[in-house]
């Protein structure tokens, strides 16, 4: 409200008791603050600039009728500058205008109390008497706005520090008028309870740092099992409107780019830089823990255990940027391997491209494996989506024992074998789990020989409930830890045996590796590895 407001007689306790508040910036206040009591109450504000014209009531004294405040109501040590002025009850003639304060019988005299910082009780003034100097004025920092009836009991306070400081609420929204050098509560005095500060609800600044988080994780499972078919309906039925042509543009340039899975796809650096990535990574939380280096000067081939419902920990860790791999693992330039029918999908094959992933084929993988430059890397999830299906929370199995198909690759290009494995990834979900001689179990296998993976049956939570079922992944932890690399000549036609003994060198590896991290990720010490 305008300041103009504030220098009428009355008004001012009503309108501050109603919430209103001086509404323009504060001005240097560099006179001793004002006393106005009115019905019981006295409002402490500080007093006019000392180039400002004093208000209608210290110019008339016959409207206002100057008396002594009661001793207790606002004593001399606990009050530093204070000019008093309190109206009176009613008119010396008696009647219910203007005239005696409260307690005091009948007194008529003209005089304000001003109450001397360097006194120890009230010294009475005249009514010409003036305030004293700016240079006799201490200079404060802080303010205090205070009703106080006559028993002493604080009503409501509120303080400003700064020029811009908002209101706090439940308190008197006077925080603007109380600025400058001049403080009621200066060198630590304080005339009431210290106010509170403003403060911020610590679960409401808990959901607004954890929404972001919750919505990448969940943008990621939403793209992992949605956007391949939206799409395919979407050029589908764009065939059939007016933008026909659109699809057609597509259609041609997915046949033109059949074979770019197949020739280590198509990344793009800033694609794996997303910021979404590095709140998905905070969701759960996700790590990546390097046990060796890799160096640069040959090909690595990565086993990523376990496969779980949708590779999470794998996916974060080697296809962004959210932990830093590059930086981690210098001069490695790392692929994913995944489902050849995913790349049939369009527009989700060019946008799974963009991380580095390719084909999980011979010809894709022999193609990385090929290049000129050193440092080639590809990583396969060697239990592939047959795993899937024991993807049970608390359990550790993993489909290696006749998965040998890594091993020859690494052999024909003399890369080395990495063990990988992924504490926590199959906690994340809830799994419904069929017996092995069930009809469901037999349809689950049936349509993974015929689409190459797997329905399964999981669910997380809500979005907006953690007590509901939904599709956002639970929030556990996910620790991904890259092993030693087992050196592996080169055998353009390796036999068996070679491939047996290496096979059982990572195998070892991969179990030595578990056993090393378990306890530190939170696997009990009794749980061991199962190789299926």
């Amino acid at each position: 409200m305008l300041p103009c407001w504030f220098y009428l007689p009355l008004f001012p306790d009503y309108i501050m008791c109603s919430g209103e508040k001086w509404g323009d910036p504060p001005v240097p206040a560099v006179s001793p603050p004002t006393s106005l009591g009115w019905g019981g109450w006295e409002l402490l504000v500080p007093a006019l600039p000392s180039w400002h014209p004093p208000p209608p009531f210290l110019k008339d004294p016959g409207i206002w009728a100057p008396s002594p405040l009661p001793p207790a109501l606002v004593p001399a040590d606990k009050a530093s500058g204070c000019l008093s002025v309190v109206p009176a009850w009613g008119r010396p003639g008696g009647g219910p205008g203007l005239g005696r304060a409260p307690g005091s019988a009948g007194s008529k005299s003209r005089r304000a109390d001003f109450v001397d910082p360097e006194s120890e009780g009230l010294c009475r003034v005249g009514a010409g008497t003036r305030p004293p100097s700016s240079a006799q004025r201490p200079a404060q920092t802080d303010q205090r706005l205070q009703f106080k009836d006559y028993s002493g009991d604080v009503w409501g306070s509120g303080s400003t520090h700064t020029r811009n400081t908002p209101a706090v609420p439940g308190e008197p929204n006077l925080l603007r008028l109380c600025s400058g050098p001049w403080s009621l509560a200066g060198r630590g005095q304080r005339l009431g309870q210290e106010s509170p500060q403003p403060r911020r609800d610590p679960t409401m600044e808990s959901v607004q740092k954890q929404w972001p988080k919750v919505v990448s994780a969940y943008q990621y499972v939403l793209t992992f099992l949605f956007m391949g078919p939206f799409f395919s309906l979407l050029v589908l039925f764009l065939l059939f409107t007016s933008f026909w042509s659109v699809s057609v543009l597509y259609l041609v340039w997915f046949l033109l780019d059949w074979d770019t899975p197949n020739q280590g796809g198509r990344r793009f650096e800033w694609t794996r830089n997303w910021a979404v990535w590095k709140h998905a990574r905070d969701y759960y939380p996700i790590k990546l823990v390097k046990t060796a280096e890799l160096p640069p000067d040959r090909n690595y081939v990565l086993g990523g255990h376990p496969h779980g419902i949708m590779c999470i920990g794998t996916f974060c860790n080697f296809s962004t940027e959210a932990n830093n791999f590059s930086k981690q693992f210098p001069g490695i330039q790392v692929s994913s391997a995944a489902l050849a029918s995913l790349f049939h999908f369009p527009i989700y094959r060019d946008y799974i491209m963009s991380y580095g992933i390719c084909s999980v084929n011979r010809w894709s993988l022999d193609f990385v494996l090929s290049q000129r430059r050193l440092g080639q890397a590809v990583i396969i999830m060697v239990g592939g989506a047959q795993e899937s299906l024991y993807a049970i929370p608390g359990k550790h199995c993993l489909i290696l024992r006749n998965r040998k198909g890594f091993v020859r690759l690494a052999l024909r290009h003399g890369a080395s074998l990495v063990p990988v494995y992924s504490f926590g990834e199959n906690d994340v979900f809830n799994f419904k789990v069929f017996a092995t001689n069930s009809w469901q179990y037999m349809c689950q296998i049936t349509f993974k020989k015929i689409m190459g993976f797997v329905p399964c049956i999981f669910w997380g939570h809500g979005l907006f409930s953690a007590n509901s079922w939904g599709l956002v992944p639970f929030a556990r932890p996910i620790t991904t830890v890259v092993g030693r690399p087992i050196p592996v000549p080169q055998r353009l036609d390796p036999t068996e045996e070679e491939v047996d003994h290496y096979h059982m060198l990572y195998l070892e590896a991969l179990e030595q590796l578990f056993e090393d991290h378990k306890e530190s990720c939170g696997v009990p010490a009794s749980t061991h590895l199962t190789f299926i």
